[in-house]
């Protein structure tokens, strides 16, 4: 009867031995499979990763990109070219030619120092840029320096002419230049009694060396003649010749001075 008692007793104490280890193995088994899954925990692949800075590193500001904007276009205006104020005077140079034509005729027979004369631009004068200084037609008036008809064929007269001024568009400007050429002509006056008498008179020697020789009337007037004749040919060399410078004759003359006039 003990001995029956007792078996069941120890298979009892088995059973619960047993049972007792089956419940820690689970638990531990359980704290295992915990332990696992709280190791190897999935992690969620999409969610966002985050960087922890390190000790002492200050967290980055992400750099953002500055907007894109367009400028645009600028259209520059075409520049507008003022042109230049129009000159309001003219200026021809010194040494500058010009060219004249006598208004009037000039001679030495009737002519005398100190009378006036004018004379006509025939070309128009431009300054360096190629403007109309002196139009074509402008006045130019002048003097007569000297005028001396020459004292025989063989001799030359004297005519000298000076410039003193131009009216250009109804304004008178003064001119200071050197005449140096003109178209004179030498005319000669024919035999005048001044002519005999710068002779010495010699129709009156010419009767008187007759009269001489012939020793009668006759001889005095064919001396005479003779004389006369002598005369004639000795007054006819000694004849005064006159400078003429004709109308429309050319004159060329050349600044000594500029001439500064008004555009208008």
């Amino acid at each position: 009867m003990g001995r029956k008692f007792w078996l069941p007793l120890s298979a009892a104490l088995s059973v619960g031995v047993l049972l007792g280890c089956n419940k820690g193995d689970q638990a531990s088994q359980s704290a295992d499979s915990t332990a696992r899954n709280l190791t190897l925990a999935p992690t969620d692949s999409s969610a966002q990763m985050r960087d922890v800075p390190a000790p002492n590193e200050q967290p980055s500001t992400p750099t953002r990109e500055a907007p894109r904007t367009t400028t645009p276009k600028r259209t520059t205006p075409p520049k507008v070219t003022t042109p230049p104020p129009a000159p309001t005077e003219f200026t021809v140079g010194s040494g500058t030619g010009i060219a004249l034509t006598a208004n009037d005729s000039i001679t030495t027979r009737s002519a005398k120092a100190g009378d006036p004369f004018t004379a006509t631009v025939s070309e128009s004068v431009r300054d360096r840029t190629g403007r109309i200084v002196i139009p074509a037609g402008s006045t130019v008036s002048g003097t007569i320096e000297a005028a001396d008809p020459a004292p025989n064929p063989r001799a030359s007269g004297k005519l000298v002419l000076s410039v003193t001024s131009v009216v250009v568009r109804g304004r008178t400007y003064t001119v200071n230049a050197t005449v140096e050429s003109k178209d004179t002509i030498m005319v000669g006056r024919g035999v005048t009694g001044a002519d005999a008498a710068k002779t010495g008179g010699g129709a009156a020697a010419g009767a008187i060396a007759g009269r001489i020789l012939g020793k009668n009337k006759k001889g005095a007037i064919i001396g005479g003649v003779l004389g006369g004749a002598a005369g004639a040919v000795a007054a006819s060399r000694s004849r005064d010749v006159d400078v003429v410078l004709p109308k429309g004759a050319s004159i060329q003359i050349r600044l000594n001075d500029p001439i500064t006039v008004s555009a208008r």
